[in-house]
């Protein structure tokens, strides 16, 4: 998915806001987080995984607070100011009725907002929220960072960053400490903890008529258990998920168990959204497998490579849609992902785009395009022509695309790309041998 496109709204106070349109589908506004910033948020492979993932089936909103990341930096926000940042946005885009999701520090403003707005707020999602100041009883780590925040600035953001991320994380704490050095400052930090301080919407939580969930995480350290179940049994028509993990921010642990639970609330009662038909008969079929996931699993632990995996996997099927392809929902063998089209220059653009989205997780991928005929079962794709694709994207180095003859001579004149004969191949279980060509970028010869 291409970097959002950065636009501006303007507050009724005259504050000018941040904001990006990605997705297409019914709207959810997903509230800023602590530390906003589009442009250096999006750079963040994890994060950005998050919001693609979000994006697969809505139009997902996303805005920097005033005073911080890409918006109006002089002024200082508010809890009071902050709403009008959320109408402003709103606003522009001309949305009657949207889904909000306040994260943290966004759920008393998405409270208050949804309180206010009961005919604009068709679902409200709180992520690891409070509604008080004196339930965010903060991790003594966390405090004591707070400390850092006049006397060594760039110490504050590297702890920050680590204690988000974990201490042993390497490229993407440093980013994320850029990331908060690049989105606030110090005062504006300092301001914020003592508005912070303040909050206080308990009296406004019984107005919410809005369908509520409640996400939480059972471990998280300094917002317990407790102050989620208080936030479910205050709000009408609310309910509650408690799910396993310890980290604060969503896209880490288990990210797509955290979608997931938002996708399924959010889409009851409406009309389920058309699902792209799979073929049958001729079809362009590629497959992508993560290379040596058996190593990478010893390496990086089970649980770290699974994350990397479903992160890597949310990214792919995304690209697969934007290249016009349909993935198959439908199980497939080991960490592969597989997807059919009706044009190789499709396939071939798609497969080339998820090499990318391989290297920006650290996880490379052996990618295979043959072309046949398949049979539709369900939501799965059988056939000899199926079977070939998994087995040419076995044989291919990581990192390189390899396509069969057939898929060569369907896009040699629109593909915008050259190939480099690699041979006949003896493929496992593949009776004939193959002849197969490695693309390569740039104007066909």
């Amino acid at each position: 998915m291409a970097e959002p496109r950065i636009q501006y709204a303007q507050t009724t106070d005259g504050v000018s806001i941040a904001f990006c349109v990605m997705g297409e589908g019914p709207p959810l506004v997903h509230i800023a987080p602590a530390f906003p910033h589009l442009q250096l948020e999006w750079q963040i492979p994890k994060i950005r995984a998050w919001y693609e993932r979000l994006a697969q089936r809505r139009k997902l909103i996303r805005y920097d607070w005033r005073g911080q990341g890409l918006s109006q930096r002089e002024i200082p926000p508010s809890p009071e100011s902050s709403v009008l940042d959320l109408e402003a946005v709103v606003g522009s885009l001309g949305l009657d009725r949207v889904a909000l999701l306040g994260p943290w520090h966004g759920g008393p403003l998405a409270i208050t907002y949804a309180a206010r707005n009961p005919e604009r707020v068709s679902h409200l999602v709180l992520w690891c929220a409070y509604a008080r100041a004196a339930d965010l009883t903060a991790a003594a780590q966390l405090q004591a960072t707070r400390a850092l925040i006049d006397r060594d600035w760039d110490t504050y953001a590297e702890a920050v960053a680590h204690l988000v991320f974990g201490w042993s994380a390497g490229d993407e704490a440093r980013a994320f400490a850029t990331l908060i050095r690049e989105s606030t400052t110090p005062e504006a930090v300092q301001m914020g903890i003592r508005a912070m301080s303040e909050v206080d919407v308990t009296a406004l939580m019984p107005q919410v008529q809005s369908p509520t969930l409640v996400l939480h995480r059972r471990g998280l350290r300094g917002l317990n258990v407790d102050v989620a179940t208080g936030l479910a049994s205050r709000i009408p028509q609310a309910r509650l998920a408690i799910l396993e993990g310890t980290a604060l921010m969503p896209y880490l642990d288990d990210m797509e168990s955290v979608a997931a639970t938002i996708d399924e609330f959010l889409n009851e009662g409406e009309e389920p959204a058309a699902q792209a038909e799979l073929p049958e008969g001729m079809a362009v079929i590629l497959f992508a497998d993560i290379a040596d996931s058996t190593a990478l699993t010893e390496e990086l632990g089970d649980a770290a490579f699974r994350e990397k995996a479903r992160e890597l996997d949310a990214s792919l099927r995304v690209i697969i849609r934007e290249c016009s392809g349909t993935p198959v929902e439908g199980k497939v063998l080991g960490d592969g992902v597989l997807a059919v089209f009706t044009s190789a220059r499709q396939a071939i653009e798609c497969a080339l785009r998820c090499n990318g989205a391989g290297e920006s997780v650290g996880l490379q991928l052996h990618l295979g395009i043959h072309a046949g005929d398949v049979i539709r079962e369900g939501n799965n794709v059988y056939g000899g022509a199926v079977n070939i694709a998994a087995r040419i994207a076995a044989a291919s180095p990581p990192g390189e695309v390899l396509v069969s003859d057939t898929v060569r001579s369907l896009a040699r004149t629109s593909a915008g790309v050259t190939f480099d004969d690699r041979g006949e191949h003896g493929l496992k279980g593949i009776e004939e041998p193959q002849r197969l060509f490695a693309v390569r970028g740039g104007a066909d010869g």
